[in-house]
């Protein structure tokens, strides 16, 4: 079974997204609140459906959950949009792509606490998702609200749902 790298090196930051130091994954994700640094990114198409991810299940956060298209850490001395383009890249084979930043926001959980860069782009080319992912799909906005709040997507998901659909 795979494992995320909790020797991974992030850098900690404060509310204003300022790098004040930096821990190990394992650190970040072991209960330790020290906020690191995220990016997200909504893949629409043309036609208006949202592309999500589904979580692996060996993952150490919401394993087996419908997430985001890409979602990922900012690794130590990376930049937001070095590790936007990074994570697209790794998660969904996709290099051409312009986003658009429609949120920064903090997120706190149990376990640990992201400063989380929100994007979105359109998008109508191929979708490769990668052995860190178990696939994924395009979603059609009906078929997330039916499904909101009933443990088919992640949190973090739910939260920014309201953003990119404010009807819902």
């Amino acid at each position: 079974m795979k494992a995320d790298n909790s020797s991974e090196l992030f850098p900690v930051v404060d509310l204003s997204g300022k790098v004040i130091g930096r821990a190990t994954r394992g650190e970040c994700h072991g209960g330790s609140m020290l906020l690191h640094p995220v990016v997200h990114l909504h893949l629409f198409n043309s036609r208006g459906e949202l592309y999500l991810q589904k979580r692996p299940l060996w993952k150490d956060i919401q394993p087996g959950r419908w997430d985001t298209a890409v979602g990922g850490h900012v690794d130590f001395g990376e930049t937001v949009d070095e590790a936007l383009r990074r994570e697209v890249r790794e998660e969904i084979g996709v290099t051409e792509f312009t986003p658009e930043r429609i949120a920064v926001y903090p997120f706190r959980s149990a376990r640990e606490y992201e400063l989380v860069y929100v994007h979105r782009t359109v998008y109508d080319g191929a979708v490769t998702p990668s052995g860190e992912l178990d696939g994924g799909r395009f979603w059609m906005p009906g078929e997330i609200r039916a499904n909101l709040g009933k443990g088919v997507f992640t949190p973090n998901f739910e939260g920014e749902v309201k953003l990119l659909f404010p009807s819902l």
